[in-house]
C-alpha cells in the first residue's frame, strides 16, 4: 500500500518515482500545446479535435499528479504539523504566483491559483484512511454537477466583493478550472500511489473504463444533452477517459519486459521525466512568452503563426531540457522548495 518497502527492489523504487514525473511531463506538454492553439487559428477539423482533447487532458492530469506527489510527501513521515505547514505554504505560493501571472496580459487561463487551493484543501484529506478517502472521492465526484448548478444559479455570489467572487471562481464558477472538479482527480492520484504503481486488476479496470467513459461523454454530448457545460458529468467523463488512458499507457511502458524495452522506455521517459521535474518553471516561461506575443500583436494572431507556435511550445521544452540536463531543478521549483522548507538539490552528475 505504500510507495516502497525496505526490501523492494531498486528497479521498483525508481519506477514508482519516475512515473509521476513522466505523467507531470505529459501534463505540461499538453498544457503548452493547449495554450498555443491561438497561434494556429486555421487548422483542419481533425487537428482541432485532437487539440481539444489535449486541452481537456492537461488540468485533471496535473491534479492527479499533485495528489500522487502529496501522498509521497505524507509517506516520508515528516510529522503531521510540519507536512501540513509545508503543503499549505506551497499552496499559498502557487495562489500568489497565479494571481500575479493574471496581470501579465496573456490569453492563458492561469491554473496555478486553482492548483494552490487544491493543495490547501486536498493535502489534509490525505490523513484519511484509504477506504474513507475512496468514499470522499466518490461523494465529491457525484456531487460536483449539483454543486456547480447551484453555484451558477446563486445570484447573490455575483454581488459580493471582488476577492469573494475570485474565490468562488476558484471553487466552482471558473470557466475553465474549478476545485470541485479537480479535487476528485487529486484524491484519486493519492489513492493510486497508496495502492502502488503496477500492472494489476486496478490498472486493467482503468484500461476498460477509459474508452467507455470517453465514448459515453461523446455520445451523451451529441444525442442526450444539448448544452454540456465545463465541469458537468459528461465533461468529467471525457476527462476520466483521457486521464485513465494516459495513466495506463505510462504504467504499461514502465512495466515493459520485452527485449529492447529499456531502450524504448528511456527514449519515451527521459524527456518527459525531465520536463516533469521543471514543469512549474516551464509553465511560467511559456506564459511569459505568450504575454509578449499578446502585447506585440495587440491580442491574438489572425492567421497561423508557426513561429509563434514554436516559441510557445518547442522553445520552452528545449530550454527546460537543457536546464534539467545541466542544472537540475527548475528555478521556480528551487524557490518553492526554499520557501516550503524542502530545498531542492542540484542534479548529481
Amino acid at each position: 500500500m505504500h510507495l516502497e518497502t525496505r526490501d523492494a527492489p531498486l528497479r521498483s523504487r525508481v519506477k514508482r518515482l519516475v512515473v509521476p514525473d513522466v505523467l507531470r511531463g505529459v501534463a505540461i506538454v499538453a498544457m503548452l500545446i493547449a495554450h498555443a492553439v491561438p497561434m494556429i487559428p486555421d487548422v483542419p477539423r481533425a487537428l482541432a479535435f485532437v487539440m481539444g482533447n489535449i486541452n481537456a487532458l492537461a488540468s485533471p492530469l496535473f491534479a492527479l499528479v499533485m495528489g500522487m506527489a502529496a501522498q509521497i510527501v505524507w509517506n516520508r513521515k515528516g510529522g503531521v504539523g510540519r507536512t501540513i505547514l509545508q503543503q499549505s505554504l506551497r499552496g499559498v505560493a502557487l495562489i500568489a504566483l497565479g494571481v500575479w501571472m493574471m496581470t501579465w496580459g496573456s490569453w492563458v487561463a492561469v491554473v496555478l491559483q486553482y492548483l494552490g487551493l487544491l493543495l490547501l484543501v486536498g493535502a489534509p484529506l490525505l490523513l484519511l484512511g484509504t477506504r474513507a478517502l475512496i468514499i470522499v472521492t466518490a461523494v465529491i465526484a457525484v456531487a460536483s454537477q449539483p454543486v456547480l448548478e447551484w453555484a451558477r444559479g446563486a445570484a447573490w455570489i455575483y454581488s459580493q466583493p471582488t476577492p469573494v467572487i475570485e474565490v468562488a471562481n476558484w471553487v466552482a464558477l471558473g470557466p475553465s478550472y474549478r476545485l470541485v472538479n479537480l479535487l476528485p482527480f487529486f484524491l484519486l492520484g493519492a489513492i493510486l500511489l497508496r495502492h502502488g504503481i503496477r500492472c494489476d486488476r486496478v490498472l486493467w479496470t482503468m484500461a476498460i473504463v477509459a474508452p467507455i467513459a470517453y465514448l459515453a461523454s461523446m455520445v451523451g454530448g451529441r444525442f442526450l444533452v444539448a448544452d454540456v457545460k465545463s465541469g458537468d458529468y459528461l465533461d468529467t467523463l471525457r476527462d476520466v477517459g483521457l486521464v485513465f488512458a494516459t495513466y495506463v499507457v505510462v504504467v504499461l511502458i514502465a512495466e515493459m519486459r520485452l527485449k529492447g524495452a529499456a531502450r524504448i522506455r528511456d527514449a519515451v521517459f527521459a524527456p518527459l521525466s525531465a520536463w516533469g521535474q521543471v514543469a512549474l518553471s516551464l509553465y511560467l516561461l511559456h506564459v511569459g512568452i505568450i504575454a509578449w506575443w499578446a502585447h506585440a500583436l495587440n491580442g491574438r494572431p489572425e492567421q497561423n503563426s508557426p513561429l509563434g507556435w514554436l516559441s510557445v511550445v518547442v522553445l520552452p521544452l528545449i530550454v527546460g531540457w537543457l536546464w534539467w540536463r545541466f542544472v537540475g531543478p527548475g528555478p521556480v521549483e528551487w524557490v518553492l522548495g526554499w520557501v516550503t522548507g524542502r530545498p531542492k538539490r542540484r542534479r548529481s552528475r
